[in-house]
């Protein structure tokens, strides 16, 4: 049976930009990379937990235009210790915020920003009396 989430994976324009962004500021590990047939570069592995790991692959060339309520991929949820520790560290490191942080129809406090492809990310600090905790 299914174990888990193994990975979300990304198609990024700069690998450089989005491996700053997910291993310098928020502090994950570059894990690991895969080669193509001809031994290019393909996918960089980002390791965000045990067995936890965004898949960055090269060669975005595109972006897609934003509709609102568009069907598909909306957002990464990224859990946090501290709502406004990690809102300072973005901040400080350049990363401007979408929503400061507040606190959610859920009981848990959220901030959000993009990565450097435009991805939403919402960050998300769980409260005891959240149903995520309850459940």
């Amino acid at each position: 049976m299914i174990k888990g989430i193994g990975h979300v994976a990304l198609k990024v324009e700069d690998m450089e930009k989005s491996l700053h962004f997910y291993c310098e500021v928020l502090g994950f590990t570059r894990a690991f990379d895969i080669l193509d047939d001809n031994n290019n570069p393909w996918i960089e592995y980002v390791k965000v937990a045990p067995g936890q790991f965004i898949e960055l692959f090269y060669g975005g060339k595109s972006k897609v235009e934003s509709v609102k309520n568009a069907i598909g991929f909306d957002h990464l949820c990224l859990e946090v210790e501290d709502i406004n520790e990690i809102a300072n560290h973005l901040k400080a490191n350049g990363v401007a915020l979408d929503d400061e942080p507040k606190k959610g129809k859920d009981d848990n406090y959220q901030c959000w920003a993009k990565d450097p492809d435009g991805n939403r990310i919402e960050f998300m600090q769980l409260m005891p009396t959240s149903p995520h905790m309850n459940c």
